[in-house]
């Protein structure tokens, strides 16, 4: 079975490999909301909604994943690394000031997360496992995931803030 599929069809499969077992799950509940009775009907229809709403998360995520780029990604305990051939650090999601990316960056456009006390790490869209910002950037509140995944659809020609933190006041 290894051979059935191609190396580049079997990658696109993996790749929309969330969506497809969210959709199985609608279906599934799909299936048991509309043929059942009793407690199995509602758990169906339960599925269904849960499915959707998996499926809708699960798109965002493929749009938002970008592969081929340098340097490695990681995210741990709200705390991003990228470790790249020429850069590289280390940024704290609670001392994140702003998200920016950067469309001119080489070889290809960068996430600038800027802490604040000022220390900045560029970090490149497609880098190995950049996929898990899309979780960690999900996370800053009042960033909206849609105007993220606008961003990447239509580079701007410009640098672009997508996320500044509010400045709290005592007073």
């Amino acid at each position: 079975m290894e051979g059935f599929f191609r190396p580049e069809a079997r990658a696109a499969l993996w790749k929309w490999r969330e969506v497809f077992a969210a959709v199985l799950l609608a279906a599934l509940g799909a299936w048991w909301g509309s043929t059942s009775f009793g407690p199995l009907k509602w758990l169906g229809w339960a599925m269904l909604a849960a499915g959707a709403v998996l499926a809708l998360l699960a798109v965002q995520r493929v749009r938002f994943a970008r592969s081929g780029g340098i340097g490695v990604v990681t995210v741990d305990e709200r705390r991003v690394a990228y470790f790249g051939p020429l850069t590289g650090g280390v940024v704290d999601l609670d001392d994140l000031a702003e998200l920016e990316i950067e469309p001119d960056a080489y070889p290809a456009p960068h996430w600038i997360l800027t802490g604040q006390d000022g220390t900045r790490l560029e970090i490149p869209i497609d880098a190995a496992g950049s996929e898990v910002l899309f979780d960690a950037f999900a996370a800053l509140p009042g960033l909206r995931t849609g105007k993220v995944l606008d961003v990447l659809s239509n580079t701007p020609s410009v640098r672009t803030a997508l996320w500044v933190r509010e400045l709290r006041r005592i007073h």
